[in-house]
């Protein structure tokens, strides 16, 4: 079994290579199409090793497959282990949405150049592995040791979904939270950017960049969503490989998603309560998942997937209208008659201008 990790652990690290020391070794500004067509490429990757997850597990390569999951004690097969792990990687990616807002607000608060952005949200990216990595090693032990946990976290994911589209209100701010406040005190700290460089030595002493520390909101940030994001996945599957690679592979697809969002922030108003939906959703199935498996046996598991993917589809859907209709609406409004001075009444020069 061992072998199998190692060589997930050596594959992401050979993509994190290809990313950062080939195609992007180059400080540049992302444009929006190369951002999509990265995009896609992880897209790709993903669904490529999916195909890679339902051999392994239908033949039982290195072990894997053999044991029960502790979330709905049943083995995985190759069919049920594509599902599970489709099912995660949709629910982190959609969830990865709403961390790119933040994300953008923090470029856009603490003035980082564009052109080095992609180079802290690789490194963020990276650490973000780590700390869920770990996150995920020590969710997985307790539900296979307290079954009775899956009901906390049904209940957390169903109060986090009514908090985000009842009482979410307008994103704080991280450069006005706590991780700066406490970062500033204990290093120092340069007033300027230089270069791409996270550290550099200043009168013979070492100092973070504000790129450092952009960096370390960054993480922060990442450590704040994977409260709520890795709960959601154990909704589906308490398998280790089947949560850590569907996770990691909707983290790889962060940086580009980001570049492709980050500019129509403003367009999807309504893909909080998509959000919403999906936490309530997966939180709903972890409190009747014995009901649901009685009821509808393995089959729930894809019409999970599907629900999924529907309120996703719902919430881009109507963000889109929502900024068509807005769009159209400011038009009509600047055409209507006394809306501009070329459609007031022309104002007639006085008797001393005539003259």
């Amino acid at each position: 079994m061992i072998w199998i990790w190692l060589g997930f652990i050596g594959l992401v690290f050979l993509l994190l290579a290809l990313d950062l020391g080939v195609f992007h070794k180059d400080d540049h500004v992302v444009s929006v199409r190369e951002a999509f067509a990265w995009t896609g490429v992880w897209i790709s990757v993903a669904l490529l090793f999916g195909i890679f997850v339902y051999f392994a597990y239908e033949n039982h390569w290195l072990g894997l497959g053999l044991a029960p999951d502790a979330v709905d004690r049943v083995v995985n097969d190759g069919r049920l282990a594509l599902t599970k792990y489709l099912t995660g990687y949709v629910i982190e990616w959609s969830l990865s949405v709403d961390n790119v807002f933040v994300m953008a607000l923090i470029f856009a608060s603490m003035a980082v150049p564009a052109k080095y952005q992609h180079r802290v949200l690789f490194w963020g990216i990276l650490g973000a592995m780590v700390m869920r990595g770990v996150m995920i090693g020590i969710g997985a032990a307790l539900v296979a040791r307290y079954h009775w946990i899956l009901y906390v976290f049904g209940a957390f994911l169903i109060i986090t979904a009514i908090r985000m589209a009842f009482f979410g209100g307008e994103e704080e701010n991280p450069t006005e939270g706590i991780a700066l406040r406490l970062t500033r005190r204990f290093f120092r700290v340069t007033k300027d950017y230089h270069g791409h460089s996270f550290l550099v030595r200043l009168d013979g002493k070492m100092a973070l960049t504000p790129l450092a520390v952009a960096l370390v909101l960054v993480e922060t940030t990442d450590l704040i969503f994977a409260v709520d994001s890795i709960p959601a996945i154990f909704a589906i599957t308490a398998d280790p490989f089947l949560v850590a690679t569907s996770n990691m592979f909707a983290i790889l697809g962060l940086r580009s998603l980001y570049f492709a969002l980050a500019g129509a922030i403003a367009t999807f108003q309504y893909l909080k309560y998509s959000l919403a939906a999906i936490l309530a959703l997966v939180g709903t199935k972890m409190l009747v998942a014995e009901w649901l498996k009685e009821h509808m046996g393995p089959s729930f598991n894809y019409w999970l997937l599907a629900l999924i993917a529907l309120f996703l589809v719902i919430g881009v859907a109507a963000s889109m209208l929502k900024a068509r209709r807005d769009e159209r609406r400011l038009a009509a409004e600047r055409g209507r008659p006394g809306a501009g001075v070329t459609d007031a009444e022309p104002v007639l020069p006085s008797n001393s201008e005539q003259a």
